[in-house]
């Protein structure tokens, strides 16, 4: 019965983390991208407004719940906990410190990208048990977007693994503990990140909620507390993204001192997560949203072959310094190995980009002669 207890505590507590972190970023965010735009953001609700999304959240819950003519009852109703759910439950195996962590799961890795795919039926079911065009094609375009952008995920995951011969979140940001994984994996960083923006539908891959195109996507019929919950989800992937891609690349809680300071652990944590949102908010501000066919191409031509490339370099190094060194007991790469991984993942961005960059010449040129490119 204790043990019931505790876990009941612990996912009350991460409940409630999780949800005041979504009203701390939506307020962050809205002043990051005024800042960018010259502009106040909220400054009416509170000192600095910031109750301003405390303001908000009480005024959804107050809105009322209606249900358009001709959808599916209990779909429609079962669609935004199918959404919210599996985005919650990613938190549970995700650790804030070396001993702060609900479950510290073996598999960790693996029980995130299997969680993480639950979205998916969430976002068509809410599509389809609307009933309206718009919708429909909103989910849609989410379920394509999600399956292109899963793909790279999952070859990025399966690289880290396999340099660090695990996939416990703990084990992964202690190899970490002098160098982060970003300085000899720039590749992976770079394809984990993009696909996923892509995968919480941030800018500029934000397609199923083009206001323009499918007046929002498949949450047009939603509003009051059952939007929000789609809102709350959104939110709460984002920072789970942001949080990921510390402790795969950055070295998580890693930083000075914390060796013999341990409360100094989730300040530093708290610090690159951070810093990582507010590039997601500055890409915000910044960058235009991709057509439907730009989107798709860039999964399926760039992120997904980058990814095989990226697995087979991950799978190569290590096992040229084994056959080499003959030192197959060590789970770490040597100094040597991870200079010639990070050179090996650098080259193939400035391949990469440069590519692109020929591309858009070449598409810019036939754009200003009348010549479809």
């Amino acid at each position: 019965m204790s043990t019931l207890l505790i876990t009941i505590t612990q996912v009350s507590i991460l409940l409630a983390f999780i949800m005041v972190m979504v009203l701390i970023l939506t307020y962050l965010e809205r002043k990051v991208l005024a800042r960018i735009q010259m502009r106040m953001g909220p400054m009416r609700t509170g000192p600095y407004g910031i109750l301003q999304s405390l303001a908000d959240m009480m005024k959804l819950l107050a809105k009322e719940d209606i249900r358009p003519h001709g959808s599916d009852r209990m779909l429609f109703y079962l669609a935004p906990l199918f959404v919210f759910v599996p985005s919650f439950l990613i938190w549970i195996t995700i650790p804030f410190t070396r001993n702060i962590v609900v479950e510290n799961l073996e598999l960790g890795l693996f029980y995130i990208v299997a969680v993480s795919t639950v979205s998916i039926v969430g976002m068509v079911l809410a599509g389809w048990a609307s009933g309206g065009k718009y919708s429909i094609l909103g989910s849609a375009r989410s379920a394509a977007q999600l399956i292109s952008y899963e793909l790279p995920l999952v070859f990025v995951i399966a690289g880290v693994g396999i340099l660090a011969q695990s996939f416990n979140l703990i084990t992964i940001v202690n190899q970490q503990s002098s160098i982060p994984a970003i300085v000899y994996q720039p590749l992976g960083f770079t394809i984990f990140f993009v696909a996923g923006l892509a995968e919480v539908g941030r800018i500029p891959f934000d397609i199923p909620h083009a206001e323009s195109e499918v007046v929002g996507g498949p949450f047009v019929e939603y509003s009051g507390i059952r939007w929000s919950i789609f809102f709350l989800a959104e939110y709460a992937n984002t920072l789970a993204i942001a949080t990921l891609s510390v402790l795969l690349f950055l070295g998580g809680w890693s930083g000075p001192l914390t060796e013999h300071f341990e409360w100094l652990q989730p300040i530093w944590l708290i610090l690159k997560v951070s810093a990582i949102l507010f590039l997601i908010f500055w890409i915000r501000a910044t960058l235009p949203r991709f057509r439907i066919d730009q989107l798709m191409q860039f999964a399926w031509k760039i992120l997904l072959p980058l990814s095989f490339v990226y697995i087979m370099v991950n799978a190569t190094v290590p096992f040229v310094e084994t056959v080499i060194t003959s030192n197959a007991a060590s789970n770490q790469l040597t100094g040597i190995a991870q200079i010639i991984l990070g050179a090996c993942q650098i080259l193939i961005l400035f391949l990469v980009a440069f590519a692109i960059s020929k591309r858009r010449k070449k598409y810019l040129t036939h754009l200003h002669q009348g010549v479809p490119a």
